[in-house]
């Protein structure tokens, strides 16, 4: 049996930001990543917009606050040690009706509060000069909002923890989790390990393996599947770089917004739909045992009760393209369906408490030799280092 330091369950992104904030605060540690897919970056970390967000909308305190404000000076450095193209382009955060500005105030608030010196509220002429085809009341331009290729920044995750000696392991399914007095032992399908520690940032599985590891956590993963469009070449000129809707409070979602891609093109979404798999990427995917463990969650039930008639919005977007276009119209009018191309689509793991709260911050937690990340949706990619750094430094007494 293998034996090593600390053992992280996950190759996400913020599963390699782990082993490396690991090796960072004990360099020599043996560290190892487990990853159950044949490559890195599989699901919520290679299929997202690719927005390095600059910690507008989060709650000043929260861990979302404070980790993505540090996560993205620390992304932004290492994006240029290494090599991997990030850009800072900004991005307007527009206000379509009076009855929204008072919202946008309060994320202009926020902004303040939470350190952002480029954000700046604008009217509807500057708006229109940053965003010739946008349209709205008033918006905050936020100047610290960039772009990247996350699939890149994980594999150049994955290339400094080798240079340090950690090494990551591909094909690995973890199977068991025997957590023992002094140690932890995993069994996966390449074998065991035996470890000092173990990190668990399993994502859309995040909330089973610590089932599997002898934890009762106090949510369950609910699957949201968003989809994407892409704009036609001919209607890439509607947007130049990043145009988002004021959202909506009682959702932790951002809502349909557009996004210009680092290695081109402009993409138009996310929708929010409930997915019956987990990694069901398609309207037609569906995975028994994942469709079971939602049904069976009593707080799918009460969330579902409180938000029907928006997951009902969201799902009739999601069948009719012109539907969806409709809602792209509220920021772009002069979008017409046919401008549309089919994207790509990522699902998002929604932590759902026992009572139906959707989780909104990230949520980590400590048991046994043990920490398991059980919500780390955006911006977790952008403050993946700094989640990093959280996860080793409560990992760190085990060491």
């Amino acid at each position: 049996m293998a034996r090593v330091d600390a053992v992280i369950v996950g190759g996400g992104i913020v599963g390699l930001a782990s082993a490396l904030a690991l090796l960072g605060r004990k360099p020599g540690a043996s560290i190892v990543v487990l990853e159950k897919e044949p490559g890195l970056a599989a699901h919520q970390t290679g299929r997202n917009s690719g927005v390095v967000h600059a910690g507008l909308y989060y709650k000043p305190g929260s861990l979302k606050a404070t980790l993505c404000t540090r996560g993205r000076t620390l992304l932004e450095r290492f994006c240029e040690e290494h090599g991997v193209p990030l850009e800072r382009c900004g991005k307007v955060v527009v206000a379509t009706s009076e009855e929204e500005l008072p919202r946008l105030a309060e994320l202009e608030r926020r902004a303040r509060e939470n350190g952002l010196r480029g954000a700046q509220r604008i009217g509807p002429d500057e708006l229109k000069e940053r965003e010739p085809h946008a349209r709205g009341v008033a918006a905050l331009f936020v100047a610290e909002t960039g772009i990247v290729d996350y699939r890149e920044v994980a594999a150049a995750y994955a290339r400094e923890i080798a240079r340090r000696g950690g090494e990551v392991r591909t094909g690995a399914r973890v199977t068991t989790i025997d957590a023992r007095a002094d140690s932890v032992v995993v069994g996966h399908s390449s074998g065991d390990v035996e470890a000092r520690v173990l990190v668990g940032c399993a994502g859309l599985a995040s909330d089973r393996i610590a089932r599997l590891a002898g934890m009762v956590p106090s949510v369950a993963i609910i699957p949201f599947r968003g989809e994407y469009w892409m704009l036609a070449p001919e209607a890439s000129g509607l947007v130049r770089n990043l145009v988002y809707p004021v959202p909506d409070p009682a959702f932790p979602f951002l809502g349909v917004h557009f996004t210009r891609r680092i290695g081109g093109g402009v993409e138009a979404g996310p929708n929010a739909v409930l997915a019956l798999a987990r990694e069901g990427y398609r309207r037609t995917s569906f995975d028994a045992r994942d469709a079971w463990d939602t049904l069976a969650w009593p707080g799918f039930w009460r969330m579902a009760s409180r938000h029907w008639r928006s997951g009902m919005d969201e799902q009739w977007r999601s069948l009719s393209k012109r539907a969806f276009a409709h809602a792209c119209t509220k920021l772009v009018p002069e979008l017409r369906a046919e401008d549309l191309a089919p994207g790509g689509a990522g699902v998002r793991a929604q932590a759902v408490r026992r009572d139906g709260a959707l989780v909104d911050d990230f949520e980590i937690a400590e048991d046994r030799r043990m920490v398991h990340v059980l919500n780390a949706p955006s911006p977790a990619a952008t403050a993946s280092l700094a989640i990093g750094e959280e996860i080793a430094a409560r990992a760190a007494r085990w060491l």
